[in-house]
């Protein structure tokens, strides 16, 4: 079984994904035999090289709920535009109760972000931005927030590149 266990992990060093657990929830259900327990685990993956995905993982214990939201990230990662190390430009984005608001930095002055963010953008490979989480606490809106900018982000950058080179 130890074999396994390296083989495992050394397949997740060669894919180039990095992997980040946001959050863990205990989740319990009542049921006619007495409480079933679960776990949802919310994971952010990334190759630092402008990849990064979300996956919400859900299992009996949490390694196995761990895999399921590294599989779903995973294949649901998408590309993020990166220009000289930061965003190319401003981005505002309300998704529910979460508000985020990702502004290119200068050279140098580093990742400034709340954690949920954090995690999505330095995991993206972003390494000088600002950001500021104006809605809600719950981080699980605030990281879907996060990748839907970064995506829409990504839609605008390249119209702005078609547009140019018209």
């Amino acid at each position: 079984m130890n074999r396994n266990i390296k083989n495992f992990e050394m397949q997740k060093r060669e894919d180039g994904f990095e992997e980040r657990i946001v959050q863990v929830n205990r989740v319990s259900k009542k049921t006619q035999g007495g409480n079933k327990i679960g776990f949802s685990v919310l994971m952010v993956v990334g190759d630092k090289n402008g990849k990064v995905g979300v996956g919400l993982g859900k299992g009996a214990d949490v390694s196995l709920a761990i895999k399921k939201g590294v599989a779903l990230a995973k294949k649901h990662a998408i590309a993020v535009p990166i220009v000289n190390g930061t965003i190319p430009f401003e981005f505002y984005i309300k998704l529910g109760a979460a508000k985020i608001l990702l502004k290119p930095a200068p050279k140098g002055s580093g990742v400034i972000a709340g954690g949920a963010v954090r995690s999505v953008v330095s995991l993206a490979g972003i390494e000088n931005i600002s950001s500021k989480v104006l809605g809600t606490d719950n981080q699980a809106s605030n990281v879907y927030a996060t990748i839907e900018a970064l995506k829409r982000l990504a839609v605008r950058h390249k119209r702005e590149l078609e547009r140019r080179n018209k």
